[in-house]
């Protein structure tokens, strides 16, 4: 294998004994790629365990007499716990590290995912479900947080993309896979067999990983190349009072916010177009999945690359950052065309093509956090934006259920969404960080109750938790379809003002932050 040689300037030996003579032509090594390879198989995993129940849903559907109105709630419940999880595992990984934290995750799903064989209702799934998002939380903070520890910035979309293409690479094997388990031994098998893969895995995550400073496989060479960046702000763990009124966390949160449930769409209720629209079955759904995920791959490493490419080559990080997830944002509106065309790869393509420029985009806006925050408050801002995403992907899974439902399951409404979300998102990011840079805590000025910064972080959370109250207290009052999407629209209007309020009196009380 060729080995990389670290290139120092005899300047830069002066300077940085570490990294001076006795380093020059050192042989950099490839632990932190191991790592990566790692963080990839882990994100493979947990992707075949989210997406057996979207390839088996039609089948259940009719097994166990769903709508799709309970189809949107039982896919809601997973995305509503996902992002509860968040709310706890970005800190608890801030503050334990990623070593137990990923462990830990691991455990949760996959034994969540295994509890599916023992459901027999529609009420019986959503609880699985649930156990099933609260673990698998833990898989996107740890990984992001890794490839903080592990890279310097000018690796870390590469890297990104590359562990963000195992939710591609899960999303092939799945239909490879679960197909034939359920046709020969039956869908509980199905959930039971990909389940236990996860617990393989701790096998060689909890002897191989250790953080760079303590691996001892770890040379001195690629740790200097590790830390190359100039080093963090030492200091405490940020509070979560203190990031929301940041502008660049309401930037990443509701970039995430409105592009997340794109995907979450894309992996429950891709199949079921497919075969409804397209005539297929549980034998033949496999290679056309598999095709759209071998196209999101693509999308997934080549974003990364490109944006770091831009950057190696003299780009500031924020050109090459959104200019990569313009041209991604750009290549999904052409998706709003899949539900007109008659031919099965011309669908295939369109989706194919969107769902990859979906993971480029996905992995320049998980870089976007450690580009903007240092290393001890990634692992939160990354927990505050998944959370964003995932209480909007249960907000979606309610709305496709009810579109779906009283169109008789035209699919031209969701797909106008998915065309448009990223482009708007995009303008939202760019309107609250003009430019991406590092945020310096130390010369934070207090936050001001009337910023920017505060109305929009406050009234944004405010409106996400306003939603899921909603939700539960429509779930509580036995109402669905537009009574439901009534007490969500509701509570988002209570929450934004709720927050703001909130926002207001918190920051006057003291706090420091951008505004």
């Amino acid at each position: 294998m060729k080995q990389e040689v670290v290139a120092v300037s005899p300047a830069t030996a002066r300077a940085s004994p570490a990294t001076g003579a006795g380093m020059v032509g050192a042989r950099l090594g490839r632990l932190r790629w191991s790592i990566c390879a790692l963080l990839f198989f882990a994100t493979t995993i947990n992707y075949i365990d989210r997406q057996v129940l979207g390839i088996l849903s039609k089948d259940l559907q009719a097994a166990l007499h769903w709508n799709e109105f309970d189809y949107g709630n039982i896919v809601a419940a997973f995305n509503a716990a996902y992002a509860l999880g968040l709310l706890v595992v970005g800190r608890l990984i801030d503050r334990f590290g990623t070593r137990i934290g990923y462990a830990a995750a691991l455990i949760v799903w996959s034994l969540a995912a295994m509890s599916h064989a023992l459901a027999r209702s529609a009420f019986g799934f959503g609880v699985a479900r649930a156990a099933l998002g609260v673990g698998e939380s833990g898989n996107f903070p740890a990984a992001i947080k890794t490839t903080a520890e592990w890279f310097p910035k000018k690796e870390r979309a590469f890297a990104t993309g590359i562990f963000n293409a195992g939710s591609n690479v899960g999303a092939i094997v799945a239909p490879l896979t679960v197909p034939w388990i359920a046709i020969n031994w039956g869908w509980q098998w199905a959930f039971i067999l990909t389940g236990a893969i996860g617990l393989l895995w701790l096998a060689f995550w909890i002897p191989l990983y250790a953080r760079p400073e303590a691996h001892p496989r770890l040379s001195k060479a690629e740790l200097a190349h590790i830390q190359s960046d100039p080093p963090d702000q030492a200091g405490a763990r940020v509070p979560w009072l203190k990031l929301i009124p940041h502008r660049e966390t309401s930037a990443f949160a509701i970039g995430k916010y409105m592009t997340d449930p794109i995907w979450w769409f894309y992996l429950y209720w891709i199949p079921n177009f497919l075969r409804q629209n397209h005539g297929l079955d549980l034998s033949t759904i496999g290679l056309p999945l598999i095709v759209i995920y071998l196209i999101a791959d693509v999308g997934s490493i080549g974003g990364g690359w490109l944006s770091s490419t831009l950057i190696k080559r003299g780009w500031s990080i924020n050109a090459a950052r959104k200019t990569t997830m313009l041209a991604c944002a750009l290549a999904v509106t052409p998706i709003i065309f899949a539900a007109n065309v008659k031919s099965l790869w011309v669908a295939v393509g369109l989706v194919g093509l969107a769902a990859a420029a979906h993971q480029g985009w996905s992995a320049n806006i998980f870089t976007m956090a450690s580009d903007m925050f240092p290393r001890r408050a990634v692992g939160s801002v990354v927990g505050i934006g998944g959370m964003a995403g995932a209480f909007n992907g249960a907000t979606m899974a309610v709305i496709v259920g009810y579109i779906l439902e009283v169109t008789h399951s035209n699919y031209r409404i969701p797909f106008l969404i998915a065309g448009s979300a990223y482009l708007i998102a995009l303008l939202i990011i760019h309107l609250l960080v003009p430019k991406i840079e590092p945020v310096d805590y130390a010369d934070a000025v207090a936050a001001r109750p009337f910023s920017i910064g505060t109305i929009v972080g406050f009234g944004f959370m405010g409106s996400i938790f306003g939603s899921f109250a909603g939700w539960c207290t429509g779930l509580l009052s036995r109402v669905s379809g537009s009574g439901l999407l009534k007490y969500m629209a509701l509570g988002a209007m209570i929450g934004v003002v709720t927050g703001i309020i909130s926002g207001i009196v918190i920051t006057s009380s003291g706090g420091k932050a951008r505004a």
